[in-house]
């Protein structure tokens, strides 16, 4: 490219002059390329180690003037074609204009100010680009694509000076992490290490430091472990290792990710060799942990965050903390955990201002909010930006209709509206709209004065008093004395308010009013997986509870589970969902549980209701560590049992509700939404600990599993007023002596204070670990699935078809990450079986198919994969999935003769000779008549055609049973349509009678494609001989046909009327004439075939280019179309005048057979088409390629050479 001239004073010094002439030099790096001797070595290996090659490109060019010793540096280049391109551009443009000038200084001038002029050129011609970091990282990231050879998509994050351990010794180099792969390079003293890995193939992450390995990352993959030390920051380098093998699994697990990692978050200030992408991920995890930290929405981000201190009322005192403010919400939260926490939403914000500043109170800025609440922050260092921020953002916040209260209070206020609405499925008269179940069903009840009754009071007492204190709604201070009230219980009357706020639901239900109602219309009514699943699910969910005895119950939470499944496709539904929104449904009204739904899929338990429940998967390998952390003697003897993994999917899908009685599983539920997942963990792990005796006495699963089941059954909460709803797991407690009752409040306090120590980081540190694991065993689950049922599909080895995969998947991952026709979500989808989740489009199937196809033609090669392409894609939707890739490969690999011939004549008929492809100027008008669009759409379809031609006759014998067969028809039961049914879906074996005939046209396009499959095979000549041999008789075959047909022809038009409308007309094509004349009336078939093939020979680039062309097969056509075969009601029009052999001759045409029996009689192609072939060889040279393609080009002599001839 070029640069900014620089002045250089030793021009000669660790570069080597390659090229020169009076005003310009071209220079090439010391150490790049081959030779050098030891001076290229020494000074490659300083290039690495003090990355000097950072800042100087390994080509550059000056510009010298014969009276001074100072030259300039105008262009450096990557690699050598691209130095040559600016070379060349000097030579034809500048040259001849310079070398007229009088003066040395004048040169220097205009050539430095044409470079300038080319720069400022160059920037404003590219307006829409994101400016690129200068300096040292911009040169990092080129010579990361010219080292391991990516394309200009891949993006470089940041790179790391290191040591790579490679057996015991460390080679001191270079890692480069970008957005899909870790990459390393060293070169010492001539030792080269290169290594290229995908994220997507990470297996382990790991920070460690052993004796042997201080203070490492060991970096794990499923064939080998890397370790990289000496860092100047691990820390840095390891977190944003961790953000991108993150990101690759998103990606594995959610097509969405590919599209949505290319829209990150933009930094607003720009940092001098830091990547845009390196502040993006920054600002992402900065959000994330925002995000997580106060349960805010998804959409949220993080504007940025300041210390100061906030006045706390019900502690009369300043609390020192941070205040956070994002496009929606100001946030605080203390220094000290849990003492204080406050969310302020801005549409609930009235005034912001700054207040008097004092000594006591330095800069402080008060916020009030609709209800009648201030607060005060002070201490606050730059107020005076904060306050116009925070204004900024309120004038982007729309006005909300209501304020901190219950948005479904205010429907039904207007009778008219509350009419219009009643066509609708879900409007404010439903009982669920504005109530919850529990409080339908208790409403006519007698009040309780009991002793529950009254606990009960004094909790909701003890809550009054606390929203009196500390504030009510989502701007409620929350402290270490909400916690305590929360493990104390909430109040049912409270229940749905306070998961709504502590869950952060009410943030999203607050800002999109109306949105469930539409949702309902929109979802109610389709047909789907879903809802099929949801149908059957429904009388299933806490069938115990009277509330779901009936059709209110059931109605609410059908169409809760209907509109989820229709606002997140990805999820949809999944078993455990209806049995948690049966308990949210009791405690809330349906627009409240639809958004605690949310909020508990998307946010609080991410991953788990997918079609793979890979969060509980993770989660589940989360409480193996923990397991082994806090209770290893326990972990050793469950590991052995195989117990953990089966109890604790239940246990997180469900948050205990479907092991638990209803009232005690409800208070975790409550202690859940507050402090989020730790709390099951806990709870856990206090289960286990309470049974560790009972359990290491066990001798198998099923008696740990009864232990397990009968102490969690009687896990009761004696505070409840509820009548008993009896638990269905409780069928498990059996015997005279049953284990005593366990009270949950014992069990909640019993797991905070043996195993409260657990922190939230800690835990989302712990997930990442495990997501890499579960996923990548996901990943191999399938792999094992695909091969065991392609196993019976084709002859390919259970190693050659786990490798297959891996390339087409590879192929996939790639082509998602670099670009393609079509998104990643039309390719990948999890939904369908494993074998067809994959799906790769043209482009990538010809690159496959060039790489592991036996039969390869040169520059046909493209042409033959896509007709390929176009056969297997049965569907028609432009993708191939790997069942149907293998089905075609296996076909070439390993089958017999018959099988390979009738793959090479289906390639060339259509639909994989399609008609762009097969037809030319001359028979295109042809190929639209009328008189032959029932002839297309035979060939659209061939297998249909062979079908009819069988099947004919049948129907002729079949016919005269009708009448018989209609008497019968009422009395036909059920069975016989099940076996019509079957008979239709039952797969029809194709035969070689039922593959339709080959016109001429096809028949030359199947001899250019033996002629290019012969071209490097060792028995070249005999082969193309056998081919001629061949052809030659093939169409003397085909005009024997033709006089056959024409003659049956004759015979039939003297017995039948006259027909209505002539044979359409074919026009020749211009090249025509001359070629009839070459061909001449006597020519013969054979002579004609032989010069055709020769046309293939000596243009196999043009044919490749062109497959439309005429010439490819107009001087066959014309030499096949003797006088005497043309019949005499074949109209040749052409130029006003009739003309004998220059149409296409549209009568001749050949069989499967006749070409099956042709090729039999030539040894030679029968050898060549049943001699086995080995796909092993391909397979490693396809992954080497994969390997070899971003190895340094050392290709820097032969380049020279080239451009030097």
């Amino acid at each position: 490219m070029w640069i900014q001239p620089e002045e250089v004073l030793l021009a000669g010094a660790l570069w080597v002059s390659e090229r020169a002439n009076p005003f310009f030099i071209l220079q090439r790096r010391r150490g790049h390329g081959r030779g050098g001797g030891l001076s290229g070595l020494l000074v490659g290996t300083l290039d690495v180690v003090l990355d000097s090659s950072a800042r100087v490109a390994p080509y550059r060019i000056l510009l010298q003037t014969s009276d001074s010793q100072i030259y300039w540096n105008i262009a450096c280049g990557s690699s050598r074609k691209q130095i040559t391109e600016l070379w060349d551009w000097l030579e034809s443009n500048l040259l001849q204009t310079i070398s007229i000038f009088d003066s040395d200084e004048d040169v220097t001038t205009f050539v430095k100010g044409k470079i300038c002029g080319l720069i400022a050129e160059e920037k404003r011609l590219q307006p829409g680009e994101e400016p690129e970091d200068c300096g040292k990282f911009r040169e990092a990231e080129l010579k990361m694509r010219r080292l391991f050879r990516m394309p200009e998509e891949e993006k470089l994050v940041n790179y790391y000076s290191c040591s790579y351990w490679k057996g015991r010794v460390p080679r001191q180099g270079w890692l480069y992490l970008s957005v899909n792969h870790l990459c390393f390079y060293s070169f010492l003293l001539g030792k080269e290490v290169t290594l290229v890995e995908q994220w997507t193939e990470v297996t382990q992450l790991e920070k460690n430091a052993t004796l042997v390995f201080p203070e490492s990352v060991r970096v794990s993959t499923r064939h080998e472990e890397h370790f990289f030390s000496m860092f100047l920051n691990i820390n840095d380098t390891f977190k944003l290792m961790e953000q991108l093998a993150n990101i690759a699994m998103r990606q594995l697990l959610d097509n969405e990710a590919f599209s949505a990692d290319r829209s990150l978050p933009k930094a607003c200030k720009t940092l001098k060799n830091v990547s845009a992408l390196k502040r993006d991920l920054d600002a992402r995890a900065k959000n994330e942990r925002y995000r997580t930290m106060f349960r805010l929405t998804q959409d949220e981000r993080l504007d940025g965050h300041t210390d100061c201190t906030l006045w706390t009322p019900f502690a009369k005192m300043h609390v020192v903390g941070q205040l956070f403010i994002s496009n929606n919400y100001v946030c605080f939260n203390s220094r000290e955990e849990e003492l204080c926490q406050l969310i302020i939403p801005l549409r609930e914000v009235s005034i912001v201002e700054k207040a008097d500043s004092s000594s006591v109170l330095p800069c402080p800025v008060s916020i009030s909010t609709k209800n009648k609440m201030t607060f005060l922050f002070a201490n606050l260092k730059d107020r005076d930006f904060l306050v116009q921020r925070i204004s900024d953002f309120l004038q982007r916040t729309p006005d909300s209709c209501w304020g901190d209260t219950n948005p479904l209070s205010l429907i039904g206020s207007s009778a008219p509206a509350e009419s219009a609405s009643r066509g609708r499925h879900y409007h404010a008269g439903l009982p669920t709209a504005s109530r919850a179940l529990l409080q339908l069903y208790q409403q006519d009840a007698a009040e309780d004065l009991g002793p529950r009754a009254m606990k009960e009071k004094m909790k909701e007492e003890a809550w009054n008093i606390h929203f009196s204190e500390f504030g009510r709604g989502v701007c409620m201070y929350r402290t270490s004395r909400t916690r305590e009230l929360i493990l104390n219980g909430i109040p049912e009357s409270l229940r749905g308010e306070l998961w709504l706020l502590f869950s952060g639901a009410q943030n999203e239900m607050a800002s999109h009013p109306g949105y469930y109602g539409d949702l309902v219309e929109q979802a109610m009514g389709l047909c789907s997986l879903a809802t099929e699943e949801i149908e059957r699910d429904l009388h299933r969910s806490m069938p115990e509870h009277r509330a779901f005895q009936n059709e209110t119950g059931i109605a609410a939470l059908r169409r809760v589970l209907t509109a989820y499944a229709h606002r997140n496709p990805g999820i949809g539904y999944c078993q455990a969902m209806n049995i948690v929104t049966s308990v949210l449904l009791l405690f809330c009204t349906e627009e409240e549980a639809f958004w605690l739904l949310v909020a508990l899929c998307e946010r609080m338990l991410p991953d788990y209701y997918n079609t793979r429940v890979v969060g509980a998967l993770v989660d589940q390998g989360v409480f193996e560590d923990l397991t082994r952390a806090f209770l290893p003697l326990l972990y050793e003897h469950m590991q052995d049992l195989g117990v953990i993994s089966t109890i604790s999917l239940s246990w997180f899908l469900t948050l205990f509700l479907s092991v638990m009685p209803f009232d005690s599983a409800v208070l975790l539920v409550d202690c859940f939404f507050y402090e989020g997942i730790k709390v099951i963990f806990q709870v856990a792990l206090a289960v286990l600990h309470d049974n560790m005796d009972a359990l290491l006495s066990c001798r198998d699963e099923g008696e740990a599993m009864t232990i397990l089941g009968r102490y969690l059954d009687n896990v009761v909460n004696k505070q409840t007023v509820a009548p008993p709803i009896p638990h269905l797991h409780a069928l498990l407690t059996s015997g005279d002596d049953p284990p005593p009752e366990i009270d949950v409040f014992d069990l909640i306090k019993s797991s905070y204070e043996k195993f409260g120590s657990l922190r939230s980081d800690v835990i989302e540190q712990m997930r990442f670990k495990q997501r890499l694991k579960v996923i990548q065993s996901l990943e191999d689950t399938a792999k094992r699935s695909v091969v065991r049922a392609m196993m019976t599909e084709s002859a390919f080895s259970i190693e050659e078809l786990e490798e297959l995969y891996c390339l087409f998947k590879a192929q996939h991952v790639t082509s998602c990450y670099w670009g393609s026709s079509s998104s990643a979500a039309e390719r990948h989808d999890p939904s369908l079986p494993y074998l067809e989740q994959y799906r790769i489009d043209p482009v990538q199937f010809t690159q496959l198919f060039t790489a592991l196809a036996p039969w390869l033609c040169g520059g046909h090669t493209p042409s033959l994969s896509a007709r390929l392409f176009r056969i297997l894609d049965q569907n028609q939707d432009g993708l191939v999935n790997f069942k149907e890739f293998i089905t075609g490969l296996s076909g070439m690999y390993h089958g017999d003769m018959t099988d390979k011939l009738k793959l090479l004549f289906k390639l060339h008929l259509p639909p994989a000779l399609c008609p762009e492809e097969a037809e030319s100027a001359l028979e295109a008008t042809h190929f639209f008549t009328d008189d032959t669009t029932q002839e297309s759409s035979f060939l659209s379809n061939p297998d249909t055609l062979g079908q009819q031609e069988v099947t004919s006759g049948e129907e002729g014998k079949d016919g005269g049973g009708d009448s018989e067969e209609k008497k019968e028809e009422k009395v036909k039961d059920y069975r016989y349509y099940l076996r019509m049914w079957a008979k239709e879906k039952e797969p029809k074996r194709e035969t070689i009678k039922d593959l339709p005939r080959m016109n001429q046209e096809q028949f030359i396009e199947l001899c250019k494609t033996l002629y290019n499959m012969f071209s490097e095979e060792p028995q070249e000549q005999q082969l193309y001989h056998s081919i001629a041999t061949v052809a030659s008789l093939l169409l003397r075959i085909g005009e024997v046909g033709k006089k056959f047909n024409n003659g049956c022809k004759k015979t039939d038009s003297s017995q039948a009327p006259p027909p209505v409308q002539a044979p359409p007309p074919t026009q020749a094509p211009p090249t025509a004439p001359a070629e009839q004349e070459e061909g001449g009336e006597g020519a013969s078939g054979e002579s004609q075939v032989c010069r055709a093939l020769a046309d293939a020979q000596l243009e196999p680039d043009e044919e490749a280019r062109d497959d439309l062309s005429v010439s490819s097969y107009s001087v066959v056509s014309s030499g096949s179309l003797q006088c005497e075969d043309i019949a005499d009601d074949t109209v040749l029009i052409g130029g006003g005048e009739q003309r004998r052999g220059s149409v296409l001759d549209a009568d001749w045409s050949i069989t499967f057979e006749q070409v099956l029996a042709s090729l039999l009689t030539e040894p030679p192609l029968v050898d060549y088409f049943e001699k086995k072939r080995d796909i092993q060889a391909k397979m490693a040279a396809c992954k080497a390629q994969r390997v070899v393609e971003r190895q340094i080009s050392s290709a820097s002599d032969h380049e020279l050479t080239q451009h030097s001839v």
